[in-house]
C-alpha cells in the first residue's frame, strides 16, 4: 500500500526571488557629464566603467574609464539615460553609492557618495572602503 500526502499548493511554485538593489545611483549632474563624455568620444562608447583599485595613502581609489564593450561580468546600472558598468570586483565596494559631478574654480570631478567608506586622505585621491553588508 501506497501513503501519497497532499502537496501544498505552493510546493511546485518557486519562491520569488527577492529585487536585487541597484549598486549606485547618479545626480542629475553626474548624468549630465557622462552622456557628454559619451557624446563627444572619438570611438564608440557603451558607457563609463566605474571601478576600485588598490593605491594611493587611504588604500583604495576609484578608477573610472570609457567602456567600448559590456563584459559578461559587469554589473550595469543604467539610471537617468545613462550607463555605467560596474567591474564586478568593486560591487561590494559600491553598494549604496551616489556618484555626482561637482565643478568649482580650481577642478571638476565625480565625487563618490559611498556609505562604505571609512576614510580618505587629505589631499583627496583615495579612500578607504569597507565591503557593503549584504
Amino acid at each position: 500500500m501506497t501513503y501519497m500526502t497532499p502537496a501544498s499548493p505552493n510546493s511546485a511554485s518557486k519562491p520569488k526571488a527577492r529585487p536585487r538593489p541597484q549598486v549606485m545611483t547618479l545626480t542629475e549632474a553626474a548624468a549630465a557629464r557622462v552622456q557628454e563624455l559619451t557624446a563627444r568620444a572619438g570611438s564608440e562608447i557603451v558607457g563609463l566603467r566605474v571601478g576600485v583599485k588598490n593605491g594611493g595613502c587611504a588604500g583604495q581609489s576609484y578608477t573610472v574609464e570609457y567602456a567600448h564593450e559590456i563584459r559578461p561580468t559587469d554589473e550595469v546600472v543604467e539610471d537617468k539615460g545613462v550607463k555605467i558598468l560596474v567591474d564586478p570586483k568593486a560591487v561590494l565596494f559600491l553598494l549604496g553609492t551616489e556618484m555626482d559631478y561637482k565643478t568649482d574654480k580650481l577642478q571638476a570631478q565625480f565625487i563618490f557618495n559611498n556609505p562604505n567608506q571609512i576614510s580618505a586622505c587629505g589631499c583627496g585621491e583615495s579612500v578607504q572602503l569597507k565591503p557593503a553588508k549584504v
